[in-house]
């Protein structure tokens, strides 16, 4: 691990005392390695909400509506490191990983991520295991998508997107999709392979020419039922992002400056709040999500 990212995994640490039980990280930052220019994406998962909060209206809220939402700045050698952290009880993560029916925990844990710290070996054994199940599961519910002859990247590709699709983005989500294959192909060769191997789906594997080639025989009803999953997914996942980033208004400082520069991130577009909207930040959420929507920034 970097200096820098240590320095950001302990400051959030120190923020929620000895209820954090393991800490997280994924995203662009441990594709790129470099977490000076850009915003560290962390997870902690701690051992339950009331004791990682010194507030009841957090802790209501994260068991409400998990996970909560947090930005963190560091004075690191001169420079500011930032990050955007997620708190979560262990047992949510676990539950979440295998059994949620959305897929924002397992479509995410499913790609590359890496222990910062865990309490002990138990929790990391847990850990593992979450993210075992995460990536058994997005390839279980990519799987009935795929028609014909199909390799590891059109598998992460499809599913990746789907996944995609069931957030507020406004990017392309298979171009998305296909270069965060692309940053390591070799790793989510290697983890396609072991979750087939043990898939209870029918696969054909062709491997003459190096690089497999699968087949998955697949009945015309659950490919139906499939599909019909994965738009219920985008429906609800396009609902619980507003409540989420509406949340996020009230969960911590600079509520929203969060909302705007998440939906600046991912849409492009860039709305102005003035200090009177400010002062009144319900007012101002009505105003944001309508100039918003007068911009294309939804799908």
């Amino acid at each position: 691990l970097s200096p820098g990212l240590q320095v950001l995994s302990d400051a959030a640490c120190d923020l929620h005392g000895d209820s954090v039980r393991a800490v997280l990280f994924y995203g662009s930052c441990l594709r790129t390695g470099n977490v000076h220019d850009g915003l560290a994406d962390l997870y902690l998962l701690v051992d339950n909400y009331q004791s990682a909060f010194n507030s009841r209206i957090l802790a209501f809220f994260n068991n409400l509506l998990p996970p909560n939402v947090f930005y963190l700045e560091v004075p690191y050698e001169g420079h500011v490191l930032r990050a955007k952290y997620a708190v979560l009880t262990l047992d949510d993560f676990i539950k979440g990983s295998e059994g949620w029916f959305h897929s924002y925990l397992w479509g995410r844990f499913s790609q590359k991520t890496g222990i910062i710290y865990a309490q002990d070996d138990f929790v990391i054994q847990q850990v593992h295991q979450a993210l075992a199940c995460a990536a058994k599961k997005f390839i279980t519910q990519s799987l009935p998508r795929m028609q014909g002859p199909f390799n590891a990247r059109d598998l992460w590709s499809k599913g990746l997107s789907l996944s995609y699709q069931t957030k507020l983005r406004n990017e392309d989500a298979q171009k998305a999709a296909e270069k965060l294959f692309d940053t390591d192909p070799d790793y989510y060769q290697a983890l396609t392979s072991v979750v087939l191997e043990s898939s209870t789906f029918d696969i054909t594997v062709d491997d003459d020419a190096g690089t497999p080639d699968y087949h998955v025989d697949v009945s015309t009803h659950e490919r139906r039922l499939n599909g019909i999953a994965w738009r219920i997914r985008t429906l609800q996942g396009k609902v619980l992002s507003v409540l989420r980033l509406l949340k996020g208004l009230f969960t911590f400082k600079g509520g929203i400056d969060y909302i705007l520069w998440k939906i600046e991130r991912h849409s492009g577009a860039r709305i102005e709040v003035g200090p009177v909207l400010r002062r009144v930040p319900p007012v101002a959420v009505v105003v944001i999500f309508w100039r918003l929507y007068r911009q294309d920034a939804f799908r």
